[in-house]
């Protein structure tokens, strides 16, 4: 008898085991799936916030015919106006906006979704933006020079007004207690030409008329800042100061080749630095010299006297000679092929393609042709 309740009693026991196993399979998937709602309501609820509150530079973008909302909110976050396309595309189809138009466009990562949303519905410019009054563009590798003239043609402001404040020292100054990160190298640096040289970020910016000329340098600064901002602890940490990381970009960006080139050219940079070799880039007499990057090099430019002449003097220079992109900088900090000892890089006229070696034997027919990059 007793026997006979063991075995009464065992599928008992299997149905209970069975029922806290599934319970506790229940709970588990219960708690996971709070867990991916908690997770997914709170990156949604992020995605829904401008980009950056503070960034009130303007970038034009271009809305081609027929794009989808998807589209769109791909092309935004490509451009670093909203943080996530997908939600972009839900949140306009959500909130029933209908009919996104194509057409030029300038937006603001401090734009809102529902403000970018109602430009978008209300329509674009059927032309660039760009080259209208109130706006106005700094090109990658601009200088401060370049950029006085570009501001004399697309603000109410004149040349002679932005490089007073170029030249400003209790101007300068308060600048330098704003952004202390950024800023502290460039005025710890001699003999540089502008203290603000490498730090006015390329980029499209307003200018109307309630824009005070501080406001638009300061659109300018806030830029460079909130780009170089992930990067400060990097650049500390492998032993460069802000002004050194913007002096190397600034000369690469004057390049203007791929990303891959870019970084084994500051590959080359870094190797001749190591080795207390002068960098003899010629972009720097080129600055120095006050001469545009188009221009070409007499020999008694070689022999100018300037802090900036790269020939003649080694290290990094006094400072930025343009106001680089933030992949330059980044092709500073991760350069490639250091290894392989690349001392020297020239462009190659058949081919048009850059060429890198650790000796210049083979290099000067090209040197004298002028093809010689550095």
């Amino acid at each position: 008898m007793a026997n006979k309740l063991k075995s009464n009693d065992s599928p008992k026991k299997h149905k209970n085991l069975g029922r806290k196993i599934s319970f506790t399979i229940i709970g588990i998937l219960i708690i996971l799936g709070c867990f991916i709602f908690f997770l997914g309501h709170q990156y949604l609820n992020r995605s829904l916030q401008p980009l950056n509150s503070h960034d009130k530079s303007v970038v034009q973008i271009n809305i081609p015919m027929g794009a989808s909302d998807k589209k769109i909110g791909s092309i935004l976050q490509d451009q670093n106006i909203v943080k996530s396309g997908m939600v972009f595309d839900y949140f306009v189809n959500s909130h029933h906006y209908s009919n996104l138009k194509a057409g030029y466009y300038e937006f603001s990562p401090s734009m809102s979704l529902d403000l970018i949303a109602k430009k978008l519905e209300k329509g674009g410019s059927a032309q660039p933006l760009q080259g209208r009054y109130g706006r106005f563009l700094i090109r990658e590798g601009d200088n401060i020079e370049q950029i006085s003239k570009n501001i004399n043609s697309n603000s109410k402001y004149s040349s002679s007004e932005f490089m007073n404040l170029m030249n400003d020292k209790e101007y300068l100054s308060q600048l330098k207690k704003q952004y202390p990160d950024m800023l502290k190298s460039s005025f710890n640096a001699k003999d540089t030409k502008y203290k603000l040289e490498g730090y006015l970020y390329p980029a499209t910016y307003n200018s109307q008329n309630d824009v005070s000329l501080k406001d638009l340098i300061k659109q300018m600064l806030d830029k460079t800042n909130n780009e170089l901002k992930p990067y400060y602890k990097e650049i500390n940490k492998k032993g460069f100061s802000v002004q050194q990381v913007l002096s190397l970009a600034s000369m690469i960006e004057l390049e203007r080749y791929s990303e891959f080139d870019r970084q084994q050219i500051a590959g080359v940079l870094l190797n001749r630095l190591n080795n207390g070799l002068p960098l003899e880039m010629k972009s720097s007499i080129l600055y120095a010299s006050g001469k545009s990057f188009n221009q070409k090099i007499d020999k008694k430019d070689y022999k100018i006297k300037s802090a900036y002449n790269l020939f003649k003097h080694t290290g990094y220079g006094p400072g930025p000679i343009s106001n680089p992109s933030i992949n330059s900088v980044k092709a500073v900090l991760n350069p490639k092929n250091m290894d392989k000892n690349y001392l020297h890089f020239y462009i190659d006229p058949k081919k048009n393609k850059v060429v890198f070696s650790s000796n210049l034997v083979n290099t000067s027919s090209v040197v004298k042709n002028n093809n010689y990059m550095r």
